[in-house]
């Protein structure tokens, strides 16, 4: 019911909307469940910025909106060479995703200071049921899930769903991929931390996956994904069931009825199908998402009323539904009214109750009566939470013996509270998928930022409230996140916070001829800090989350080497939160000065004086520069080969 859900209270005013209708061809439907793998829009940007659209199939089709730090080479890949098989836990139930395309996505870069966050933002609420997401190639690296319901809670891992981990490529999979697997090599799933990790080893495998069912509605999923060891990559496939609602309208006195529209309201209160009953009074919605939370609404013609209700729940979790109505010709006086808000707007839903019979409105906003005793009435209704009466006085009637005419016009007008509203941004771009919560008279409301960053809390009553931004992962607030706002008559908007995102450098020291420096110190001081550390085994040093401002990277030269070109570097971190590369060092190992020998002095007995060199024709010291000088060069040559190569690794 529409009474106490304030989301489902806000989608009413784009109830009506034409681009949300399906119309649906008025057969009986096949009764077969069908599976659905996800599409994808293709992939812009580039490496840290990468924006996509995925596509969850079924009626109508539910679009997320995908924003990605992920640093280069992602993609959406077509799926004719990796797919789940039927064989897996998750195809047994979802079919093969043969050549179904899923999304390639990697960390922002690749240490494990610098994990990719990715979101889904969900154009309207995911079903509570019948739909799957599934992680793949979790084996050398880690990702954690984050999911906001449709309240901006954030879900349990109960409600989160998760199954169980898998290996696609594994021996004895039906219609595996071309690829070998073992089938212990499953990732771990941490209900306490939300996160699934690889292997123990951190060895790059193959196969390795787990998939997930939410039990709840999602606004925004997240993945946050660390390398735990080498050049990781990790695979995400959507998927959905689908099934059909049919029925019949039948008249009580001629039997069944055709010509009469027939709506389908999803748990949103939107209108997703229209048909018209045909063939014997036979209506169908076909293919539409395996979840619970509908509403099969007869429109009723003129000078009909339902026997029982013309508004009728139907639910697809675990098999079709089967909605039929019975009508019947209204018995004189008939008493009809509609609620509607301040602008005009219908009201479905609302309860309205006449002479101690309660009737609901219709996705107009229209209700009526029939059979209403001899008498004087007054109309009442439930007014819907977040909403105000301002009809006043009630509207009153009197029905007088041998009265037969129609009484019309009993209506009602509520009016919408206030709505507090704002963006969420971050370097100038709204950010999604974030929480915001307000504390107020009514304890404390949660939601979550949409595609484009805003969030809004409709339907609020008068009194003053505490707005509370949380900062993502690999985010911080700029200033306060918290705001005190003071809800009256009127909506309080651009209730705003900015936000700056973490960035991340790396590189690595080496010799000049390309070999790996393990153990040396690089010391990184900015943002009022400073951090000592310490190369690894192939000479490189990470450092993540740094905020913005101006970082310089210092190498301590060691004893018995010479740096190669600087042994300083210095970068900026802008609130965009860059991942920067490359920031590398190259020793040259010093040479030991050559043992002079006493050599003849030319026409003569003598020796040369110690610590001299023969006479060659050219000046001692232009000799020096000039060895100097082409060590350099080599050395320059080394680093920028060093360089070219690992960043066609990388890359």
């Amino acid at each position: 019911m529409l009474r106490g859900n304030r989301t489902l209270l806000t989608a009413l005013t784009g109830l009506m909307a034409a681009a949300l209708t399906v119309t649906i061809a008025a057969t009986p439907a096949s009764a077969a469940t069908t599976a659905n793998w996800a599409t994808w829009a293709p992939l812009t940007g580039s490496g840290g910025a990468y924006a996509t659209s995925m596509t969850l199939a079924g009626q109508p089709a539910l679009t997320a909106q995908v924003s990605s730090d992920s640093r280069g080479a992602a993609a959406v890949v077509s799926g004719a060479s990796m797919w789940l098989s039927e064989g897996t836990p998750v195809g047994e139930k979802y079919g093969s995703s043969r050549d179904q395309p899923y999304l390639n996505l990697r960390p922002k870069a690749d240490s494990a200071t610098a994990p990719s966050t990715t979101t889904y933002s969900f154009a309207s609420p995911t079903p509570t049921s019948g739909w799957t997401f599934v992680l793949g190639d979790i084996d050398a690296d880690q990702v954690r899930i984050q999911a906001i319901g449709a309240d901006g809670a954030p879900l349990t891992a109960t409600e989160l769903g998760f199954r169980e981990g898998f290996n696609y490529c594994a021996d004895g999979v039906v219609g595996k991929p071309s690829c070998d697997g073992d089938a212990l090599d499953v990732p771990e799933w941490d209900p306490a931390a939300m996160t699934l990790t690889g292997n123990d080893a951190a060895e790059d495998t193959s196969g390795a996956a787990a998939w997930f069912e939410p039990q709840t509605s999602i606004s925004s999923l997240t993945f946050v994904f660390t390398r735990r060891a080498g050049f990781p990559v990790y695979q995400t496939w959507f998927a959905s069931l689908a099934r059909d609602i049919t029925g019949t309208v039948t008249d009580a006195g001629t039997g069944p009825a055709d010509g009469v529209t027939v709506n389908l309201i999803d748990a949103n209160g939107d209108i997703v199908g229209t048909t018209t009953t045909a063939g014997g009074g036979l209506y169908s919605f076909e293919g539409f998402f395996a979840t619970d939370g509908y509403i099969v609404e007869a429109v009723l013609p003129a000078g009909k009323i339902a026997v029982d209700a013309n508004r009728k729940p139907a639910d697809l979790t675990t098999d079709d539904a089967v909605v039929d109505f019975s009508i019947r010709d209204i018995v004189p006086v008939a008493v009809s009214g509609t609620v509607t808000d301040a602008d005009n707007n219908p009201m479905p839903g609302v309860e309205v109750t006449i002479g101690g019979v309660t009737r609901t409105t219709d996705s107009n906003g229209n209700y009526l009566f029939d059979e209403v005793p001899v008498g004087s009435h007054t109309a009442t209704i439930q007014t819907p939470d977040g909403y105000s009466l301002e009809t006043d006085p009630l509207p009153s009637f009197t029905i007088e013996v041998g009265d037969t005419e129609p009484i019309t016009g009993i209506d009602f007008v509520v009016a919408a509270n206030p709505t507090l509203s704002g963006t969420v941004t971050a370097a100038g771009t709204g950010v999604p998928g974030v929480t915001v919560t307000a504390e107020g008279p009514d304890g404390t409301l949660s939601t979550v930022t949409g595609a484009d960053g805003t969030y809004s809390f409709p339907l609020l009553p008068s009194g003053e409230y505490t707005v509370t931004v949380t900062a993502p992962d690999g985010t911080s607030v700029v200033g306060s996140p918290t705001r005190a706002e003071t809800v009256t008559d009127g909506d309080v908007e651009n209730v705003d916070f900015e936000l700056v995102r973490f960035g991340s450098i790396e590189g690595t020291v080496f010799l000049d001829d390309g070999t790996p420096f393990p153990a040396a110190t690089v010391t990184v001081s900015g943002a009022g800090d400073s951090s000592v550390l310490t190369t690894d085994a192939t000479g490189g040093y990470a450092l993540g989350t740094l905020p913005p401002g101006e970082y310089t990277m210092t190498l301590t030269v060691p004893a018995g080497y010479t740096a190669v070109g600087p042994a300083t570097r210095t970068v900026t971190i802008t609130a965009a939160g860059e991942a920067i590369f490359d920031q590398d060092f190259v020793l040259l190992a010093d040479t030991p000065a050559p043992t002079p020998t006493p050599t003849p002095t030319p026409g003569g007995s003598g020796t040369a004086p110690a610590g001299t060199l023969p006479a060659t024709g050219v000046d001692p010291a232009t000799g020096t520069i000039a060895i100097a000088s082409l060590l350099a060069a080599l050395a320059g040559a080394a680093l920028v080969a060093v360089t070219a190569r690992r960043r066609r690794v990388t890359g």
